[in-house]
């Protein structure tokens, strides 16, 4: 089976459950977007955090992904940077318990945190510090990190640091890897689109978004019309649709160009929509590494992505990964 190494914000996620979005409007916070926060802006959060009971979790998004394919057992990788802190620590001892090889650079900057509210409908919203994660730089990137790997899996919220991702994804592709891509955020995509369009045309073989997303890249509602734009611009394009599923086109780079699968979403009552992309693009890769087709690779992200909404975060019992294995066997 392919292995698959994911870079990314090491980011541990401090998430709270709210009765409305009154307080999104306080803090001014763009509900189901990603809004980066210095440390005073940090203080601030927590200080209205605290009267919700506060939960905490491994976060960020490429983190999330490979903490999926962690529990399905495809021994993955994940390469970030994390303070000299216990926040620190919590992340390291957690992938390192479930047998991720880990690449975490120390620094005296605290460990990055994202604190997220979660809306009664389930919609998470983002206030990031970024912290030690933001000081990675691009002179730490190295042949010898992707080494034994053939996926590489990158977060969209990289973008912010635009001379850093092009040195992993120069390095990442003269080494040999498939590129894959999760575009992060629709604030994101909208604030920084020249960014994402130079990476796709030019390193990525995999594009994940979701609904809105792919509206902010393609300029076009109809999530089916930017399916085809993106899949016209690397080999595989994958829409996700929330509780109406996700789509996948095989794209022009590819001898498949056009061939388009659907997938329904799980049934379930959404608790937390934290991660459900994360874990779509986890359970969708380990099937497409496995050699499933594409239908059954959306199908396995869809599992996993009904898994994960049901509960607050991202820590599933060892119950429900057993069943999730059981299902994708």
């Amino acid at each position: 089976m392919k292995k698959i190494i994911g870079i990314g914000n090491a980011l541990v996620d401090v998430l709270v459950q709210m009765k409305d979005d009154s307080l999104l409007t306080l803090l001014q916070l763009p509900k189901g977007g990603m809004t980066v926060i210095d440390e005073e802006r940090m203080r601030e959060l927590r200080r209205h955090m605290q009267e919700l009971c506060p939960y905490r979790a491994t976060g960020g998004s490429a983190g999330n992904t490979i903490l999926a394919l962690a529990n399905l057992g495809a021994g993955p990788g994940f390469i970030g940077k994390i303070g000299r802190d216990e926040t620190g620590d919590f992340f390291a001892d957690t992938f390192g318990k479930l047998g991720v090889r880990t690449c975490l650079t120390l620094c005296e900057t605290p460990t990055g945190v994202a604190h997220t509210f979660i809306s009664a409908d389930g919609e998470r919203t983002f206030g990031t510090y970024l912290g030690a994660a933001a000081q990675m730089v691009p002179e730490e990137i190295t042949a010898e990190l992707f080494s034994g790997y053939d996926i590489l899996y990158l977060e969209g919220y990289l973008v912010l640091n635009a001379e850093l991702m092009e040195k992993i994804c120069r390095t990442a592709k003269e080494a040999g890897l498939t590129l894959c891509i999760d575009l992060g955020s629709y604030n994101m995509v909208q604030a920084m689109r020249p960014m994402y369009e130079h990476l796709i045309t030019e390193y990525m073989d995999i594009v994940f978004a979701n609904e809105e997303e792919c509206a902010a890249y393609t300029g076009t509602d109809d999530p089916d019309e930017g399916l085809r734009q993106i899949a016209s611009q690397c080999r595989l394009a994958v829409v996700k649709l929330g509780g109406r599923g996700a789509m996948a086109m095989w794209g022009a780079s590819s001898p498949q160009y056009g061939q388009k699968a659907e997938a329904p979403a799980l049934k379930v009552d959404v608790r937390d929509t934290t991660a459900a992309g994360d874990f779509f693009a986890g359970g969708f890769l380990y099937a497409l590494c496995a050699g499933a087709p594409l239908e059954r690779c959306l199908q396995t992200g869809a599992l996993l992505s009904g898994y994960v909404i049901q509960v607050v975060g991202t820590r599933m019992t060892d119950e429900a990964w057993s069943e999730i294995r059981g299902l994708i066997s």
